[in-house]
């Protein structure tokens, strides 16, 4: 394996590659259309970011699962099927570093990002009541993307939720998402605008594939 190939092999997220994949996802997550409404000075999008995403792979990482690259170019952060839901113990355990970072926001950020919050994970509870893994974040550094990184971090948790024959769960702002994500089996399931900056939101779900050994039986 070269060296090139080596840096982007994809990995469980370590320490060392803690600092590089939150630049990552904040770079990846600048432009982005809820973030953009929910923080439109850049200045204080910028200053947000950082401890944000440092404390979304903090939690994915105790509560599901994160991969990223050696390199740390990019990160899919994944919840479990049993933590779904977010309690009070487990934001303890993590060190409130996730309310904490939005404790941070300004006062009418705060109130767009809740309000925004609010009816996503509403919607959410409406679509998915089975168990299910959620991608709370997939994100690769701007330079990186379009080199199949996104794709390749993804595979894991997919591969994991075949074989537990659970289905994979997200929601996203942008077209150019939805074509990304239905190449990897995702569906739309649902399209709607959220109430607060009506911005276009898509609800996506993966089903389980069967094995081939699956297949190979009903085949028979």
């Amino acid at each position: 394996m070269n060296r090139a190939a080596q840096h982007e092999r994809v990995i469980l997220l370590g320490r060392a590659q803690r600092a590089a994949a939150v630049e990552a996802l904040a770079n990846a997550f600048h432009e982005d259309p809820m973030w953009s409404f929910v923080l439109p000075d850049t200045e204080t999008r910028t200053a947000a970011y950082r401890p944000m995403w440092r404390a979304v792979l903090g939690f994915s990482h105790v509560y599901g699962t994160v991969h990223t690259t050696v390199g740390g170019e990019g990160a899919a952060c994944w919840i479990a099927p049993e933590n779904r839901k977010t309690t009070l113990w487990k934001l303890l355990r993590t060190g409130f570093a996730l309310p904490r970072s939005m404790i941070r926001l300004p006062k009418d950020a705060r109130e767009r990002f809740f309000g925004m919050m609010q009816f996503i994970d509403r919607r959410h509870d409406e679509l998915m009541p089975e168990r299910h893994w959620y991608l709370m974040a997939l994100g690769v550094a701007p330079e990186r993307q379009g080199q199949g990184i996104g794709g390749r971090l993804l595979e894991p948790t997919l591969d994991r939720a075949d074989a537990d024959d659970v289905a994979c769960y997200l929601e996203t702002q942008t077209e150019a998402n939805v074509m990304f994500y239905t190449k990897h089996d995702f569906d739309v399931i649902c399209e709607e605008r959220e109430p607060v900056g009506a911005l276009p939101l898509w609800f996506m779900v993966r089903p389980p594939r069967p094995s081939s050994g699956q297949e190979a039986g009903r085949s028979l």
